[in-house]
């Protein structure tokens, strides 16, 4: 009874993870840091940290607005309710427009974020008169008429306006840099020289409605709390993200994070955060976590300041230039444990912790035992001065072989390393020769370095990937490839893969296809024979929320494909999971099953192993579709081989393994 309840539970468990359809977007957006309220009748818009959420005072129900469902952009900076147009004014960082209705409908307003202009186009602020929307910049005003979502006419001043305010007559520009300009309302007051100056300037006053923003703050939509994911892993069903954000070259000072969602369940935790109190140093920057696989409840973190250690989400003790082996950066000065800087960290299989020290004096490759034990593994190879280690070692990887590899991302000395903990040898690698015999100029860093399904690896750089094959590791000479990509144009030519493209991240999914994240051009899904393009997703074709992407990481369950940008977390829900070796009635399955008649989606079958072989079958046994899997995932758009759409009934799925064994049949009922 007890196996058919764990049975049961797991198959529900799986159907609810595997709920979203195949194709689909999520943003898991921070709402944690209210900074402003808007009222529009019976809602309560709240902008919390960059993103919009709605209170309903009628029903007290909860909306959260991002680029998945409606918005079209990311990072807001300001709102303004519009009373006589019934809208909501969005206006984001980069000087998009978007205008929102009660009913949840949103319009863009992109001219002026599409204008070319030479100057400040920053839109500062937002003032309403009857049906239009004063938009204060940069360059002057901006009048937007808000029912006919329509830019109407463009002030331009030649200086910043902060605000602008009207009495019955007049209407009044205030400049923090130049003062305060009034025209008659009744003017053309597109002709600067109707403005003349009238007054000193005078900020703005505060417009908050503090019983809102007190009410606004007690609310919980959920989400993370921050919108930074530089480091992403998946761990027994948890995505453990903490926020990058420091190079040699790169500073950002994001704060000290480490966050957790729990797939199962849809929820955040957080580990015990502000500890520069507790620790007497700063605590920004962390750039990566290990979870220790003796205690899922104990992790390590660390980036720019040095080690922490974690025990129940709660904070138990940082190791620094006092209390550990560990070096500051020689650029720093001496014990300085602003800057004690491990960019990575791994766990091997026997629960030890290995971490790399860059731009240290004398020190590089370090390990810590479960006892507590420190062990230096320092190589003069790992030296970029006599007195300093190379300035952003990172990436630690333990390959199918226990070497360890790990890279690093600088300029000064692009590199890849592997490292073997029997025998102490470090293999380095600081030049890249292609299968044609030409010399990669790697010049921007080694970024990442991964195992594929096949145990070849793939290595980021900033002109593209190159793919180490495991039959080349141990070469004296080993060539890094460029897979090349037919181009199918009549000619014998080939590409190499995305070549010159800085690659940022790279994730394997289960069916080996490479998942390549970049800095500037979105992602890209390469299939497994490497010589075809999926998808390449950015910002104007999909709701990824950004460009550039700072990490990738996969939920092989369910085929979920998360990634963190430097705008906050989103993922695309693809169609590859994990694999079984045993198909079976018990995992085996379709959904969603039935398909009824509104359903346009794809129908997805999961369970199967890798690259199975599947049939879609009448019940009489004539052939209707068939395929392979992606990993564990087979996916059917409901059609027969002519491309028409089948009539409702009955229709058995027929797998077999690739070599035409150990098979199973499930049964997807269609209503039309």
């Amino acid at each position: 009874m007890k196996k058919i309840c764990c049975i049961l539970f797991c198959f529900l468990f799986v159907l609810v993870a595997q709920a979203t359809s195949i194709g689909s977007w999520k943003a898991y957006m921070a709402y944690y840091d209210v900074t402003q309220v808007e009222k529009g009748g019976n809602i309560v818009y709240v902008l919390a940290s960059e993103n919009l959420y709605a209170y309903n005072q009628n029903d007290n129900s909860l909306q959260t607005y991002d680029k998945v469902n409606g918005l079209n952009d990311c990072q807001i900076s300001i709102i303004k309710w519009c009373q006589a147009a019934k809208r909501l004014v969005i206006v984001y960082k980069n000087n998009n427009i978007d205008l929102l209705s009660q009913n949840g409908d949103v319009v863009s307003l992109s001219d002026y974020y599409r204008k070319t202009l030479t100057g400040d186009k920053t839109i500062y602020g937002i003032d309403i008169l009857n049906e239009f929307a004063y938009l204060s910049t940069g360059l002057g005003v901006i009048k937007v008429n808000v029912s006919k979502a329509e830019i109407s006419e463009s002030y331009l001043l030649g200086f910043r306006v902060d605000y602008v305010y009207f009495d019955s007559t007049k209407i009044y520009a205030c400049s923090s840099t130049n003062g305060t300009y009034a025209a008659n309302l009744s003017d053309n007051l597109v002709d600067k020289n109707v403005w003349s100056r009238v007054a000193d300037y005078t900020a703005k006053t505060n417009e908050t409605d503090e019983e809102l923003l007190a009410l606004a703050q007690q609310l919980n939509p959920g989400g993370p709390r921050y919108n930074y994911f530089g480091f992403l892993k998946f761990y027994n069903n948890k995505l453990y993200s903490c926020p990058g954000g420091f190079s040699s070259a790169t500073d950002l000072f994001r704060k000290g994070a480490i966050q957790i969602l729990d797939c199962s369940s849809d929820n955040w935790s957080f580990a015990e955060e502000n500890l520069e109190t507790k620790t007497d140093h700063l605590y920004i920057d962390l750039a990566s976590v290990a979870i220790d696989p003796t205690n899922e409840n104990h992790l390590f973190a660390s980036g720019r300041t040095g080690l922490y250690e974690f025990e129940n989400l709660a904070f138990k003790k940082a190791y620094s230039t006092d209390n550990s082996p560990l070096q500051s950066a020689s650029t720093a000065g001496t014990n300085n444990k602003d800057y004690v800087v491990v960019q990575t960290l791994l766990y091997d299989s026997e629960a030890t912790l290995w971490m790399l020290n860059s731009i240290a004096p004398s020190a590089s490759l370090f390990s810590l035992s479960q006892s507590g034990e420190w062990t230096s593994h320092h190589k003069s190879e790992l030296m970029y001065l006599s007195n300093r280690s190379l300035e952003n070692m990172r990436a630690l990887m333990r390959d199918s072989r226990n070497l360890i590899w790990f890279t690093n991302d600088h300029w000064n000395v692009p590199s890849l390393y592997a490292y073997q903990p029997s025998s102490d040898g470090l293999n380095s690698y600081k030049s890249f020769f292609n299968q044609d015999g030409t010399e990669v100029k790697v010049t921007g860093g080694v970024k990442v370095v991964v195992e594929d399904k096949n145990n070849d690896l793939w290595i980021g750089t900033n002109v593209g990937p190159l793919l180490l094959d495991a039959s080349e590791i141990t070469s004296d000479s080993p060539v890094f490839q460029q897979p090349k990509i037919p181009r199918n144009d009549g000619t014998n030519y080939a590409d190499y893969l995305l070549n010159g493209v800085d690659i940022t991240a790279i994730a394997i999914d289960a069916a080996n296809r490479k998942w390549f994240g970049t800095n500037g051009n979105g992602v890209y899904l390469i299939s497994s024979d490497n010589i075809e393009e999926i998808h390449h997703f950015t910002t104007d074709n999909s709701p990824l929320l950004s460009n550039i992407i700072e990490a990738i990481a996969i939920n092989d369950e369910t085929g979920e494909v998360f990634f963190g940008t430097d705008k906050g977390l989103c993922s695309y829900m693809s169609d590859a999971s994990q694999t079984n070796e045993d198909m079976n009635s018990d995992n085996v399955y379709a959904y969603p099953n039935p398909v009824k008649p509104d359903y346009t989606g794809l129908i997805t079958v999961v369970g199967l192993s890798y690259d199975a072989e599947v049939k879609i079958m009448t019940t009489n046994g004539s052939l209707v579709a068939e395929g392979r899997s992606n990993g564990g995932t087979f996916t059917w758009d409901g059609c027969d081989k002519r491309g028409k759409k089948v009539a409702s009934g009955v229709y058995l799925v027929a797998v077999s393994t690739q070599d035409g064994n150990k098979g199973t049949v499930c049964k997807i009922a269609i209503v039309r």
